[in-house]
């Protein structure tokens, strides 16, 4: 059964539980909907070590507040955490845990200002919570994963010599939505010919031309749950060297994924695929991380990647992204995202065109 929203508070609690804090003070958005079901642009919560939350909003949301965290305390007021940092101290709640990764200077001395409060560090408790997903948030990951890929097959033939990159995102950002998505995941990268060589290249106005690798990284966002897929084609006839890329990078990312079960270290899945490309002379150009977590945000916990510590766990959705980037050529990069599970990683893309990325598409 889904977890509710109770549920993951309750496992705040338990980590509470066993440390020196009387109450959390929550104030990242993104964790606050996590432990509440509330999206707002401002809300904080209050959460004892022991009994009932509190959640604080604006009148802008009182009444969405009202009907679907009816089981939560709530405080109407536009200065969310000055007003439960007073509540907790109302309440002999002093040793307040807050989420200093997200909390400015500024907020703090307003925090630690406060009645008799003596803030603490919560560290990234609820991050960590939020690293292994229900069946509910997974079935959410897995549409919007349909829903990229049914748009990417949408319009992937529509791609011509003289059409732009700023055109082909746009064209697939509007696919998405018409397929279902709230809104893009993030911004689009298209990036084409020589501007494949830089991973996170803005879309610009350069015209595709025959003999092109064009790099594709999109995603929907439904449900609230982000999804993460890359895709590189050819358009027109492809060169010998950018077929033996594309296999290396097939190559290694199959490596990865057959590397990506519960227990393993994320570094040694990183490793997996990395080695496959440096053993094959192309270590420099393979410059970011493997890939990392994705859920209510784009990038979360855990992150795959050389050095990087922890260890994968059941039910983690994670993206494995190998790519080769060759400065004054182009770059080719692959990126599923999937869920660990024991035995393999399971997919969570299943259309046409974009399930199985075995040979290059050529245009």
């Amino acid at each position: 059964m889904p977890e509710t929203h109770a549920a993951r508070r309750e496992r705040l609690q338990d980590v509470l539980a066993t440390s020196d804090a009387d109450a959390a003070l929550i104030t990242s958005l993104v964790n606050v909907h996590y432990l509440t079901g509330l999206a707002s642009s401002n809300a904080a919560l209050l959460v004892p070590a022991d009994g009932r939350a509190v959640l604080a909003t604006d009148s802008r949301y009182a009444l969405t507040a009202q009907r679907d965290c009816a089981d939560l305390e709530l405080l109407i007021r536009r200065p969310v955490e000055s007003a439960l940092a007073e509540l907790a101290s109302k309440r002999g709640l002093h040793r307040l845990a807050f989420e200093a990764h997200e909390m400015t200077v500024e907020r703090f001395d307003a925090l630690a200002s406060t009645g008799e409060l003596e803030p603490r560090p919560l560290g990234r408790v609820v991050e960590d919570l939020r690293m292994v997903k229900d069946a509910a948030e997974i079935a959410l990951l897995a549409r919007a994963c349909e829903i990229t890929g049914e748009a990417f097959d949408a319009v992937v033939s529509a791609i011509r010599a003289d059409m732009t990159e700023r055109d082909f995102a746009v064209l697939i950002d509007r696919a998405m939505l018409d397929a279902g998505a709230e809104a893009p995941a993030f911004d689009t990268i298209v990036a084409s010919g020589p501007n494949g060589a830089i991973p996170h290249h803005t879309p610009s106005g350069r015209p595709f031309a025959r003999g092109d690798m064009i790099t594709v990284d999109c995603g929907a966002r439904y449900g609230g749950y982000h999804a993460d897929m890359t895709r590189t084609v050819v358009l027109g006839a492809a060169a010998g060297w950018q077929r033996d890329l594309y296999a290396l990078v097939v190559a290694a990312q199959r490596a990865g994924i057959a590397a990506a079960e519960p227990g393993a270290a994320v570094a040694e899945v990183d490793a997996a695929a990395r080695d496959v490309i440096t053993e094959a002379g192309h270590g420099e150009h393979f410059s970011h991380g493997l890939g990392h977590g994705v859920g209510l945000e784009i990038h979360e916990a855990p992150m795959l990647g050389h050095g990087r510590p922890g260890r994968l766990a059941d039910r983690v959705p994670i993206t494995v992204e190998p790519g080769i980037y060759v400065p004054g050529r182009g770059g080719i990069r692959i990126e599923d995202t999937l869920v660990v599970r024991p035995g393999a990683a399971r997919a969570l893309l299943t259309t046409t065109t974009t399930a199985t990325p075995r040979e290059l598409l050529v245009l």
